[in-house]
């Protein structure tokens, strides 16, 4: 039913697609030309004023021919950097890699490849098939911000399979953190450091204590902490008035995740004050975290699925965010199937010609499993 030519050569014109988050448009155009030569009903949404950016999100629905509930299936448009010039090389193994200095995109242009051609394949084979909802989204690389001002009012589905984890095709992510983002602004006295040493508070010293006294990585188990950015000093004979320190915290439980933001907050208080500086603590949620269970029908289904297509099924928690948080915020349950992608993020990315038929044959499969 999957016409693995055809598949490989739409990921192939898509990664010729510069699609950076905040600049999908040429994207966008090309998957509503998609959706409107198989007929379905679409929309783009207002996302592109809100989040800043040239395209909206795109909304599609195709209606059933069987009685089932609808599912929904999702990815997103935007890449990371450095994605200007993408060029995708096969190589004789199958395997597809950058041919370029850019990122491959595989992330997410494999799970748009996939769901289209699985759309395809049940269209033009009139094989009988649930409602489908498709929604690709931009920004999710900036946190989900694309997905967080879609207008979910009108979506019908209550299970969604977001496309979107790397990895083998049979594996999905049930359960993903809270990222938090904060920004510590540590406010000392500047004075010279070698005239008047004693009469300015040291700001970057304060800090250091702070960061010291912080377990960096993983925490307990269910809770991670980076400082990734430190800032301070206007020069090397000035005690530093001001030091900024820029962090994230990922936690399996939001109540986790927060509580380890009040710690490091009450550390860096805590320094700040024994040296005599103050503190301005900023915090911002990023996503917050989920947990489907495990024998909800969303994930009952992707089993069976995976069974019937003889792919290795299996199920994993992620540090990383996806639209998938969004969702479940909207009362929406889903999964985060892995989706033909590996060492993504990175100018090293790469797909698999094989491990792209399977994802789109498994996409078929969700859509004509009436059950």
């Amino acid at each position: 039913m999957i016409n693995k030519t055809r598949l490989i050569n739409d990921f192939m014109r898509m990664v010729s697609i510069d699609s950076p988050s905040f600049g999908e448009r040429r994207m966008g155009d090309y998957i509503k030309e998609r959706l409107s030569r198989l007929g379905l009903s679409f929309r783009e949404d207002g996302a592109a004023s809100l989040v800043d950016g040239s395209c909206g999100n795109i909304y599609g629905f195709l209606d059933g021919n069987a009685p089932a509930e609808p599912i929904l299936l999702c990815a997103h448009m935007d890449t990371v950097e450095p994605s200007s010039g993408k060029l995708a090389v096969i190589e004789e193994n199958g395997i597809i890699r950058s041919g370029s200095p850019a990122v491959l995109g595989a992330d997410d242009f494999a799970g748009i490849a996939a769901i289209l051609e699985a759309l395809t394949a049940v269209i033009e084979n009139s094989i009988p098939h649930r409602p489908v909802e498709v929604l690709f989204t931009v920004a999710e690389e900036a946190y989900g911000k694309g997905a967080a001002v879609f207008d979910y009012s009108n979506v019908r589905s209550k299970e969604a399979y977001v496309l979107d984890l790397a990895g083998q095709v049979g594996t999905a992510a049930y359960k993903a953190p809270s990222i938090l983002a904060f920004e510590i602004a540590v406010y000392g006295k500047a004075s010279h450091a070698g005239f008047a040493p004693g009469e300015g508070i040291h700001a970057i010293a304060a800090a250091a204590k702070a960061i010291d006294s912080l377990k960096m990585g993983q925490n307990d188990g269910e809770t991670t902490l980076n400082i990734g950015r430190i800032e301070g000093g206007t020069a090397t004979n000035i005690v530093p008035d001001k030091c900024v320190i820029r962090g994230e915290i990922r936690g399996f439980t939001h109540s986790g995740a927060m509580a380890l933001a009040q710690t490091v907050r009450e550390r860096f208080e805590l320094f700040a004050a024994q040296a005599g500086a103050a503190v301005e603590f900023r915090l911002s949620i990023c996503c917050t975290a989920y947990s489907t269970p495990v024998d909800h029908p969303v994930v009952r289904r992707f089993e069976s699925a995976c069974r019937a297509l003889e792919l290795p099924f299996e199920l994993v928690s992620t540090f990383g965010g996806s639209d998938n948080n969004v969702l479940a915020e909207r009362g929406i349950c889903g999964i985060v199937p892995a989706s033909a992608m590996n060492n993504v993020h990175s100018t090293a990315e790469y797909t698999d010609c094989d491990e792209l038929f399977k994802l789109a044959r498994l996409a078929a499969r969700l859509i004509t499993d009436l059950t």
